[in-house]
């Protein structure tokens, strides 16, 4: 995580301990969390910027237990400038978590963590150029599919309860599962 200097400079197993996995009962409150959030940052770009913005991730799934961050999926058009993102985004309290891994423009921010640990409610706002998104297809898929969902849920419990301290590991040991979801959602 690229979340400011101070954090920046920690190893991955210090970041483990100050933010550890947690999963949580569902609540009624990430949907009135991810609908202020949602307007605060619609409010703070011109309409003509943004094609799009959803609830994604584990937090959209009513019934389901998470991790408390809102994931927040922003489709944004192509010509609008970078910096201009990285500008609004820090005038509203979040930090940049660069991942070049990842589809166009390559931004993640953060908000709810400190030096010593989480404050407040955890928000992470992946901007990408408007596509067919596979995170959204997974929230549909889940909601239409409780089972699956159920499923899921089971397989982060497990994961949580293995990799406590270990952000990175808890999501890479998702991926297969995901990927799998994702296949059948699309057909």
């Amino acid at each position: 995580m690229t979340l400011n200097n101070d954090l920046h400079k920690k190893t991955l197993e210090k970041l483990g301990q100050i933010f550890p996995v947690i999963i949580c009962e569902p609540s009624e409150k990430w949907q009135d969390f991810f609908q202020t959030e949602s307007k605060l940052i619609v409010d703070s770009f011109s309409k003509s910027d943004i094609v799009r913005i959803d609830h994604i991730g584990s937090t959209a799934i009513p019934d389901l237990k998470a991790k408390p961050t809102i994931d927040i999926l922003l489709q944004v058009l192509e010509e609008l400038d970078t910096k201009k993102i990285m500008r609004v985004f820090k005038s509203l309290d979040y930090n940049v978590n660069e991942h070049p891994e990842n589809p166009p423009p390559h931004l993640t921010f953060v908000k709810g963590y400190t030096r010593e640990g989480f404050k407040g409610q955890t928000y992470h706002v992946h901007v990408r150029y408007h596509g067919d998104w596979d995170e959204i297809r997974f929230r549909d898929f889940l909601i239409k599919n409780k089972e699956i969902a159920k499923e899921y849920e089971t397989l982060k419990l497990e994961l949580a309860e293995k990799y406590p301290n270990d952000r990175e590991a808890y999501t890479d040991s998702k991926t297969k599962w995901i990927e799998k979801i994702n296949n059948l959602a699309r057909k």
